[in-house]
């Protein structure tokens, strides 16, 4: 994915999925592994594997080429890439509701897709060859429920500022550096505006996702959800929570910042390659187009609340095996090697979960890329999502609360209004 977190449509969900969870499997594997097909060179069969992805365009083409090459190890198997883009949620549960799921998918969506997945635990615990001490810890922590496995890593990351070297050259001011706070933060961008120029410190986003804000209300000492996700009031409306909002706010509100990516307006991204905003908060995902733009671009990790830690948020994808596969041996050898070494090295739309690579790459002492990984060390929380099956109705309750505080309303009324509105997921 990009990410990017694609958002579910529920109806279609709930439907597609209770339906699969209604209906009797294809097949009943015992301890995992009963049932499964693999190629055999003496009956000349060939298997054929199924593998479902959000990629579309160049990013299509690399699935291809991991899939042909994971062929060429195996043959016998055909690795069937099936492109689902845009409506990745919608065919995914249509197919599982049809009882018809693809053998091999990307996910990210564990709460609503957890029941009709296969765990890996067990696999992972018995192949020697998997290397889990080389993938960066905490990405499992964001492919478990219930305490089991049910995606394996295979590409993310995690928030950091990006900020353009020429606008801080032409004005003066000193790049941004591991370790500066919020309060710094506001002091350099109102030195980094200039009306005359239509030029601004920072852009906020005008429909903010909630999941990318967890990272700044968590290090203000906030959450949207209680840690047991049975919750919400007095975390999504707590006093920390609202602060971090109210502050994006305030950014506008004192014409330091600009609304960004709003109806009939630019994105972000292409305001930030325009040289009309000065900083800007996103993963990794627009870097290849700051470089190709070039953008004398810099990346520091995100700032601080003063006296208090500094907390980051994971945009992840993982790779998962359907509990209906009537091929799971054959599954966890293609989901093995997409989190190899060989087949990161090919992907190019997040950043690689395994230390060899990254060490090899020396990615984590690039200028532009080790403040991803310096954001990784502070992910120890736990989204809101995977801490409640019916956040994503939830979410749209804050997403419009969220919405109308970057206009400058009332943070506590917008976000108590929430809370209001969702109680009623929490009965």
């Amino acid at each position: 994915m990009n990410r990017r977190m694609l958002l579910v449509t529920t109806a279609i969900l709930s439907a597609s999925v209770m339906a699969s969870g209604c209906s009797k499997p294809a097949s009943e594997p015992q301890n995992g592994a009963a049932g499964a097909q693999t190629p055999s060179s003496e009956s000349g069969k060939q298997v054929t594997l199924r593998f479902a992805t959000w990629d579309t365009g160049d990013l299509l083409k690399i699935q291809e080429t991991i899939a042909r090459q994971f062929e060429a190890k195996h043959p016998g198997v055909k690795v069937q890439v099936e492109a689902y883009g845009d409506g990745f949620d919608q065919k995914l549960a249509a197919s599982i509701g049809a009882n018809n799921a693809p053998d091999v998918m990307y996910m990210w969506d564990f709460p609503t897709y957890s029941q009709n997945l296969e765990p890996l635990d067990a696999m992972m615990s018995a192949d020697a060859g998997l290397k889990p001490d080389d993938f960066y810890p905490g990405l499992f922590n964001y492919v478990k429920i219930g305490g089991k496995t049910y995606g394996m890593p295979a590409g993310f990351t995690t928030r950091v500022m990006y900020y353009n070297k020429k606008l801080f050259d032409e004005a003066n001011v000193p790049y941004p550096k591991a370790g500066w706070t919020w309060d710094d933060f506001k002091e350099t961008e109102k030195k980094l505006t200039n009306p005359a120029k239509k030029q601004y410190g920072f852009g906020v986003r005008a429909e903010n996702d909630p999941y990318d804000l967890q990272g700044v209300i968590w290090s203000n000492g906030g959450s949207f959800i209680s840690p047991d996700g049975k919750s919400i009031e007095g975390f999504m409306n707590g006093k920390e929570t609202a602060e971090v909002l109210q502050l994006f706010g305030s950014l506008v509100k004192d014409k330091t910042a600009v609304i960004v990516g709003g109806k009939n307006q630019q994105s972000g991204d292409d305001i930030f390659k325009a040289g009309k905003i000065a900083m800007w908060e996103s993963g990794v995902w627009p870097l290849g187009g700051f470089k190709e733009a070039k953008i004398d671009v810099g990346t520091v990790i995100m700032p601080a609340f003063p006296g208090k830690k500094l907390k980051g948020v994971i945009s992840e994808s993982a790779v998962s095996i359907s509990k209906s596969s009537k091929n799971k041996e054959l599954a966890w050898e293609f989901v093995k090697y997409y989190a190899s070494d060989e087949a990161i090295k090919l992907r190019t739309s997040d950043l690689p979960v395994r230390k060899s690579v990254v060490t090899e790459k020396k990615l984590d002492e690039d200028p532009l890329y080790q403040s991803f990984y310096k954001m990784l060390e502070t992910c120890d929380d736990t989204p809101a999502f995977l801490l409640n099956p019916k956040w994503n109705e939830v979410n749209r309750n804050l997403k419009s609360a969220i919405s109308t505080m970057m206009l400058g309303q009332n943070g506590k009324d917008s976000l108590d209004k929430a809370v209001k509105d969702s109680e009623k997921f929490f009965k």
